[in-house]
């Protein structure tokens, strides 16, 4: 091998984090109070989205028993904030395998970090005031992760969800568009094995990006579109 191809080493990391964006998930706890987590396993196809999450986490609790959270991406610039939620959790009694962590029981999320929530306009829990961009959603699906493997077996699950409706702030808007998000404007938070970063400028002209946004449009919007807004 060369330096321009150096060889490749099995490797057994304990997680494999390799770099995805930072979502806080607001829901609504059982007494009505909002619950705060952050969350780094999470994917978008077309209007949906996958959350990978503890089954035993008062968030899919929440999501589970009402089929409303709001996914909330904070930038770069909140990561202060966001860390204030690190090792804390809405459950009470500490489940045990986050107690071995150190994880704490916190019911106030938002004061906890100084975050502001803020009215949904289709479902109950609040959005995060100082997100730039927030996601309404609904679950449609929850799918068990390493069912076949005794010892893993109801431990994690994948939610999947459907988005309602999209709200950020005029900033990271594509000036002169109504629905784009403008790249360079946007700096998102990302988790990279348990560290917190921001994006660089962008490494390499896209050809992906000749494309319009609008080839990618399906029914899903079409159905955000006529849900109504909560009064």
């Amino acid at each position: 091998m060369t330096p321009e191809n150096p060889a490749h080493t099995a490797i057994e990391p304990g997680i494999l984090y390799f770099g995805t964006p930072v979502v806080l998930v607001s829901s609504e706890n059982e007494d009505g109070s909002a619950n705060l987590a952050p969350i780094s396993s999470a994917f978008w196809l077309g209007w949906r989205a996958v959350l990978g999450i503890s089954a035993r986490s008062q968030s899919t609790r929440n999501l589970l028993r009402t089929g409303e959270a709001v996914l909330n991406l904070p930038s770069d610039a909140l990561a202060a904030q966001v860390d204030r939620l690190a090792l804390t959790t809405g459950s009470d009694p500490v489940p045990e395998g986050k107690r071995a962590r150190g994880y704490v029981h916190v019911a106030d999320k938002f004061g906890r970090a100084g975050f502001t929530p803020a009215p949904s306009e289709t479902v109950g829990p609040p959005r995060v005031a100082e997100c730039p961009a927030a996601m309404e959603v609904v679950l449609e699906a929850a799918h068990p992760i390493a069912e076949d493997d005794e010892l893993q077996r109801g431990g994690i699950v994948a939610l999947e969800v459907r988005v309602q409706r999209v709200l950020v702030h005029d900033a990271i808007r594509l000036p002169g568009s109504a629905d784009h998000i403008d790249p360079d404007a946007w700096r998102p938070l990302i988790m990279s094995f348990q560290k917190l970063y921001g994006l660089s400028q962008q490494a390499y002209p896209s050809t992906l990006a000749s494309l319009p946004e609008r080839l990618y449009r399906g029914p899903d919007i079409d159905r955000a579109r006529t849900t109504p807004a909560r009064t």
